[in-house]
């Protein structure tokens, strides 16, 4: 054995205690760190011939980074929906790293904790019994292994079997009203092209589909299958598409529903709030994500699908002798994309144990209702303007200013919270106005939070208009 890794592994004790203080000291200082700062210019630096040992690793990367660490997991991070990590998610998520296991087939113990973990998640989110769950890397993969499912239903509605003789023969469309951009991507990666994706119009002042627009379509192309992409929370304003009336126009025409309800779906927790998701019962598949709402470290996601043969057909590994028959052993990694897995259910086990159904609907009403009192305390500014109601847990707004300058203000005002690092946003476009959205699914945020997001938000704004005055005035 190499002696650097001879020394490593006989200190491993002592390298695992520096590891948790480490980490420790990080976690207790995440509510006041800065969730944002500028970076000086950092040169990469180059592979050592003669490696230093992993203390002095730990050592060099503090030194070299840990200055310039960011609380993106922090509660006044409202930026790209990122749950924080609970104290119970982190230690699944550090035994999954000693463990290094491979949640494979049932003759590892790694298969019963995952086949656990989504029987929990299925209960947590009130899923059919019927749905079979897969954890995916995120929400991104999520979609693509549904609408991979969704594109071999299609083929064999057009008698072609697209796993085996591939898309070309296949035509190809997919509805959506406010679709996410991995859908898109997903399409891309599917062989099925973002040019099959087709816009239906919106309901007045909405994000959600107009029914009405959807009837359409379906009665100018009878008997014609396609696949439609509900949203169940849309990033700008968490708004959901009417899946009731959509399972019920299921029930009469042939198209695969999948249901995108990466953070969305939580909304199913809350007694006040899980109305939104009437009818996603009837969904062909459904994506959620675990590294939101679920605040467990990224990447981890889960698709749930009423087609496992479908899944079979598209993910098997056939002819791989050492991975043993899929048609006669179940093994995850014939129902997803990934062969190589990491045990991302550990997490996601050890949190939903630690707190429970009632712990994660407390996390999800009380980021509800500070999105809230954000969004009420936005409408009240004279400097900001709420853009859309506040259904959920994101606030999206803008400046008080013309049209013709908006854009300009509103990438100043980002630029300049960035600088100030207190709390952490994101541009959008609203309906064609510039925008900003702030989310809210972190398990730490606190109503002091949202004191300090707007009192940044006032300071800032109020910054620009002086600035704004000065160079009107010249």
């Amino acid at each position: 054995m190499n002696a650097t890794f001879r020394h490593d592994l006989l200190q491993l004790n002592d390298l695992l205690a520096r590891l948790s203080a480490y980490a420790g000291d990080f976690l207790q200082r995440l509510h006041e760190m800065k969730v944002s700062r500028e970076l000086p210019d950092i040169t990469p630096a180059d592979l050592p011939e003669k490696g230093m040992g992993a203390a002095d690793a730990l050592e060099h990367f503090d030194n070299r980074f840990g200055d310039y660490l960011t609380g993106n997991a922090g509660p006044r991070y409202f930026g790209f929906v990122t749950g924080g990590v609970t104290p119970a998610a982190l230690a699944g998520d550090w035994l999954a790293s000693a463990f290094d296991m491979n949640p494979a087939d049932q003759s590892a113990v790694s298969y019963h904790i995952e086949t656990e973990t989504l029987r929990m998640l299925r209960q947590l989110f009130m899923l059919p019994e019927d749905f079979l769950g897969c954890f995916v890397s995120g929400a991104t993969m999520s979609n693509f292994t549904g609408l991979a499912a969704a594109r071999q239903w299609l083929g064999l509605q057009q008698g072609v079997d697209i796993a085996a003789d591939g898309v070309a023969a296949v035509k190809v469309k997919v509805l959506a009203a406010t679709p996410h951009s991995s859908i898109a991507k997903a399409l891309s990666m599917l062989g099925l092209g973002r040019n099959s994706l087709e816009l239906l119009p919106r309901a007045p002042e909405r994000e959600a589909v107009d029914i009405h627009a959807l009837r359409a379509w379906i009665a100018a192309h009878p008997g014609e299958p396609f696949i439609y992409v509900a949203a169940a929370g849309t990033v700008n304003t968490v708004d959901f598409d009417d899946l009731a009336a959509i399972a019920a126009l299921k029930k009469e025409h042939r198209f695969w529903l999948h249901v995108d309800a990466a953070f969305g779906g939580f909304a199913a927790l809350s007694p006040r709030y899980k109305h939104l998701l009437n009818g996603w019962e009837a969904a062909d598949s459904i994506t959620i994500d675990a590294h939101k709402w679920l605040n467990v470290p990224y990447d981890s996601a889960m698709i749930f699908t009423r087609h496992p043969l479908l899944q079979l057909a598209v993910f098997q590994n056939a002819g791989a002798a050492y991975l043993g028959d899929p048609a006669q052993r179940f093994n995850f990694i014939n129902y997803a994309p990934e062969n190589s897995r990491r045990l991302r259910s550990l997490p996601a086990w050890f949190s939903l144990k630690a707190y429970g159904a009632e712990g994660y609907r407390d996390i999800v009403e009380q980021n509800i209702r500070l999105a809230q009192q954000l969004g009420e305390r936005i409408r009240k500014s004279d400097r900001l303007r709420l853009l859309a109601p506040v259904r959920l847990c994101v606030a999206c707004f803008t400046l008080q200013y013309p049209d013709r300058v908006l854009g300009e203000r509103v990438q100043l005002f980002l630029q300049k919270l960035v600088k100030r690092g207190v709390v952490y946003v994101t541009a959008t476009q609203y309906q064609g106005v510039p925008a900003v959205r702030a989310a809210l699914v972190n398990w730490r945020t606190t109503e002091q939070d949202i004191d300090s997001a707007i009192a940044e938000f006032e300071a800032v704004a109020a910054e620009i208009a002086d600035l704004s005055a000065i160079l009107e005035s010249n």
